[in-house]
């Protein structure tokens, strides 16, 4: 075999493995200070500039939880389960645990409240067939649904890594999946969390329970400065209070970058 066959090989084996990327150091000790084991990535939309915390846990895939409210979203509003963010779905009444939760649900308010059983009632409309295909469509994590149609992103075989969700993102930003510009928009709107005169943050976050170790996820992106930056963090929740600290960790990471 010449140099030149070798070289070619080479060069299509290293494309097949994935780029591991060095550790930042700043966003490292934001995790140390609180002593948590997580890991945060962000990237631009090119993917030239990655700033990355434990790379080996960027990779490694976790029970989506909320953030499958993304996807969800999507597919509810493409299947016509649901039409608009303003159409009320009444709430069956029993307690779902949260006051906020223990009303009739517009899409609006089921997202931003992070209501499971909304989506729960979303994903009986669509049903288990049209799910399976759009996990093909949409290359998300291990595709896997599972017997259970309505908690498989909560208590399911569905996993998703943080890197997973970044290359999700980037394809929801640039439209890339085959849904409609009406669905794309709405949920551009539903996912602002802070709008400023410099920036603008849209956000989805994400608590798996049901799981041991517990894991929390902040995952979004924000537009600043003509640019626009992608992030997802996901740690271990040991104790409730921390959850608050998946958007702490995160807003404090995109300050120490000059992001935001």
């Amino acid at each position: 075999m010449n140099h030149a066959v070798l070289a070619a090989v080479a060069f299509f084996i290293f494309a097949l493995v994935p780029q591991a990327y060095g550790e930042d150091i700043d966003i490292a000790n934001l995790f140390k200070e609180k002593n948590l084991d997580g890991t945060l990535v962000i990237s631009s939309l090119d993917g030239k500039q990655v700033y990355t915390h434990n790379d080996q846990r960027a990779r490694s895939r976790f029970v989506p939880a909320s953030t499958f409210k993304l996807p969800n979203t999507l597919i509810a509003l493409e299947e016509a389960a649901i039409t608009d963010e303003k159409v009320i779905v009444i709430w069956d009444g029993t307690d779902k645990g949260r006051p906020a939760c223990n009303s009739d649900l517009s899409l609006e308010n089921a997202f931003s409240t992070s209501c499971v059983w909304f989506y729960e009632e979303m994903a009986k409309r669509v049903g288990k067939d049209k799910y399976t295909s759009y996990m093909e469509k949409l290359h998300y994590g291990n595709g896997k649904i599972g017997p259970e149609i309505t908690n498989f992103w909560l208590e399911g075989d569905l996993r998703i890594s943080a890197m997973g969700q970044i290359d999700f993102l980037k394809n929801v930003y640039t439209r890339t999946y085959p849904f409609r510009s009406s669905s794309y928009d709405l949920l551009r709107k539903l996912m602002v969390v802070e709008e400023t005169p410099t920036y603008v943050l849209r956000a989805k976050t994400g608590w798996a329970q049901s799981i041991v170790p517990q894991v929390g996820w902040y995952v979004g992106y924000v537009e600043a400065g003509g640019q626009v930056w992608f992030f997802a963090a996901n740690m271990e929740i040991g104790k409730p209070e921390d959850s608050a600290l998946r958007q702490e960790i995160t807003m404090k990471a995109l300050h120490l970058k000059g992001i935001i």
